[in-house]
C-alpha cells in the first residue's frame, strides 16, 4: 500500500443549508444545521484513505472537544495520527458554511491551531516524508510551512502535489520544488493573471506555471472535469454528471483520490479520470470528510452519466 504524506488543516464544520444565500444584513430563517468533520487537509487525508492510500496526517488541532473527536475520526479512517500537535492555547480550527438549493458554498474559516502548525511540527515527520511516494498539501496552514515541507519534499525526492486553496500568492521560489499544482479557475486566475474564460485561457494559464518551474499542471473546472499540462502532453478530461447537493468537498476529494491514484503509478489520465469521478460522487452528499467516497463505490457506481 502506497504511503501518502497529507500536511494540513483539520476543521469542524457547522454547516446551514438554505434556498439562497442571504443578503448583507439579511436574516434567512428555515435553514437546516449539519455539524461536519473537515479542513481541507483532513478532508484530502480521509478521501486518501478511502481510496486505498496509507495516509500519515501532519496537522495541529486545539486541547478541546474539537480537536479530541477530530483525533478519533482519523483514527477510525485507520490514519497515522502520530504527527498531530496538540496546540494548548488556541482553539480548533472551524468553518461556517452556507449552502443553498443549488449544491453551491460560501465558507468562512477561523483557523485556530492550524496557524501554528510549525516548520518543526513538520520536522517530526521527516522521516514519513522520506518514505512516502506523495506530499499532499493545502493553503490552510501557515505559507511559511508549506514551503519549508515543500522543500523537505524535494530533498527525499518526494513528489510533492500542492493544492493551491483557499486562493493567495505564492513566493516564486515554491514552484520548482513541485511535481504537481491543482489550481481551481479562480485559484489559476489569481496565481497567473490570466482570466480563465475559454480553452486557450485555460492553456496558457497552465504554460504560465509551468514556465515558473511545476513539472505538471491541472486546472479543475468544477462539472465540467478538469484539465492536464505538462511539458508533453496537454489534455481534457471529462468529469461525470450528477445532481450536486453540496460541492464543498468536492476538490479536496479529487486531490486526495488522485495522490493515491499517482502514488500507485497510474498514468495521469487515468488518475485524473478517477478524481473526478470521486469528487462528483462526492457533491452527491452532504458534508466534508463524510462525503467522501470509498474506491468500491467509485468502481462500481450507477450514478454517474457522461
Amino acid at each position: 500500500m502506497s504511503k501518502i504524506v497529507v500536511i494540513g488543516s483539520s476543521n469542524t464544520d457547522m454547516v446551514v443549508k438554505t434556498s439562497r444565500f442571504p443578503k448583507p444584513g439579511e436574516t434567512i430563517l428555515g435553514g437546516t444545521f449539519f455539524m461536519f468533520a473537515g479542513g481541507k487537509g483532513a478532508n484530502q487525508a480521509v478521501a486518501a484513505a478511502r481510496t486505498g492510500g496509507n495516509v500519515v496526517f501532519v496537522g495541529k488541532v486545539g486541547n478541546d472537544i474539537f480537536g479530541k473527536q477530530a483525533i478519533e475520526g482519523f483514527q477510525k479512517e485507520k490514519i497515522n495520527t502520530d504527527y498531530i500537535s496538540i496546540d494548548t492555547e488556541k482553539a480548533s480550527g472551524t468553518a461556517l458554511i452556507i449552502v443553498n438549493e443549488a449544491g453551491e458554498n460560501n465558507i468562512v474559516v477561523a483557523s485556530g491551531s492550524n496557524d501554528t502548525l510549525s516548520e518543526e511540527d513538520i520536522l517530526k515527520a521527516s522521516a514519513e516524508i522520506e518514505n512516502a511516494e506523495v506530499l499532499l498539501m493545502q493553503l490552510e496552514i501557515p505559507l511559511k510551512s508549506v514551503a519549508f515541507a515543500a522543500k523537505e519534499g524535494i530533498k527525499a525526492q518526494t513528489r510533492v502535489i500542492l493544492n493551491p486553496a483557499p486562493a493567495q500568492e505564492l513566493p516564486k521560489e515554491i514552484y520548482p520544488n513541485l511535481y504537481l499544482i491543482t489550481p481551481n479557475e479562480t485559484e489559476a486566475e489569481l496565481l497567473t493573471g490570466v482570466k480563465v474564460s475559454n480553452d486557450d485561457a485555460i492553456r496558457e494559464a497552465a504554460q504560465v506555471l509551468i514556465d515558473r518551474g511545476v513539472d505538471n499542471v491541472i486546472i479543475t473546472l468544477g462539472a465540467r472535469g478538469a484539465y492536464f499540462q505538462n511539458e508533453y502532453h496537454s489534455f481534457f478530461v471529462d468529469a461525470p454528471m450528477v445532481e450536486a447537493i453540496d460541492s464543498t468537498a468536492a476538490g479536496d476529494v479529487f486531490n486526495g483520490t488522485l495522490a493515491v491514484a499517482l502514488a500507485n503509478k497510474q498514468d495521469w489520465k487515468s488518475a485524473i479520470e478517477l478524481a473526478c469521478k470521486a469528487a462528483s460522487l462526492s457533491v452527491t452528499r452532504m458534508g466534508a470528510q463524510a462525503s467522501a467516497p470509498f474506491l468500491s463505490e467509485i468502481s462500481c457506481s450507477s450514478d454517474f452519466y457522461f
